[in-house]
C-alpha cells in the first residue's frame, strides 16, 4: 500500500510559474531609460541654470537690505565687499568688477574701509560657474547712517551663468537706488536704468 508521499512527482517547473525578468527584457527596459535621461538632460540644465541665479541675485539682494538696515541700526560705517580671488575654489574673479567669489557685509571698526578678521557680519559665497558683475568697478559699497549707498544714484550687478553669461535667459540683474529702492530684474531689462 503507498501512502500519499509515493504518488507520482509532478515536475516543479510545470506547477510554478516563471517569475521575474529576462535578460532581454531587462536590456529593453534599462535603454528605453537612458534615452529618455539623455533628452531630458539638457532641460534640467538650463532649470538648474536659472534656480542658481535666482538664488545668487536674492542674496545680493538680500545682503543690500541687510547693509542698509546695520548701518541705520549702528550708526553707518557699513560696507559690503567683495571676496578677494583667493577665496578657495574661486578662479573667475579677476577685477573690482567681478564679484564672482562672494562677498562680505561687515561694520568697519578699524576705519580703515577693509574687511579685516572679526569686523564680519554676514558673509556670502557664490557657487562654481557663477558671474556675478558690478556696472561700476569697486572692490567695496560703503552704507552710511542714513542707508544711502556710496553716494550713487544707481548700484547694479548682472548674475549670469558661465560660460553663457549675459546673453543666458537665466541672467538677471539686482539694482539698488541710492535712497534704498532694491529690485531684481530680468534679461531682457539689464543693465539696471
Amino acid at each position: 500500500m503507498c501512502i500519499p508521499s509515493c504518488a507520482p512527482l509532478q515536475p516543479i517547473a510545470a506547477k510554478a510559474m516563471a517569475h521575474g525578468f529576462t535578460t532581454v527584457e531587462l536590456m529593453v527596459t534599462l535603454s528605453i531609460a537612458a534615452v529618455l535621461a539623455a533628452l531630458a538632460a539638457p532641460g534640467f540644465r538650463s532649470l538648474i541654470e536659472s534656480w542658481r541665479v535666482t538664488k545668487v541675485a536674492s542674496d545680493m539682494k538680500s545682503s543690500l537690505h541687510f547693509a542698509r538696515s546695520e548701518a541705520i541700526k549702528r550708526g553707518g560705517n557699513v560696507y559690503l565687499e567683495k571676496l578677494p580671488k583667493t577665496t578657495a575654489g574661486c578662479i573667475t574673479d579677476g577685477t573690482n568688477q567681478d564679484w564672482d567669489c562672494g562677498w562680505v557685509v561687515f561694520v568697519d571698526t578699524n576705519g580703515n574701509k577693509r574687511w579685516n578678521t572679526g569686523e564680519e557680519i554676514q558673509r556670502i559665497d557664490v557657487p562654481r560657474n557663477m558671474n556675478v558683475t558690478r556696472s561700476r568697478s569697486g572692490a567695496t559699497i560703503r552704507v552710511d547712517r542714513w542707508g544711502m549707498m556710496d553716494g550713487a544714484s544707481l548700484i547694479g550687478f548682472t548674475i549670469s551663468p558661465s560660460p553663457a553669461g549675459i546673453a543666458s535667459p537665466a541672467a538677471k540683474g539686482v539694482c539698488s537706488a541710492a535712497g534704498g529702492r532694491i529690485r531684481v530684474i530680468n534679461q531682457k531689462d539689464i543693465p539696471c536704468q
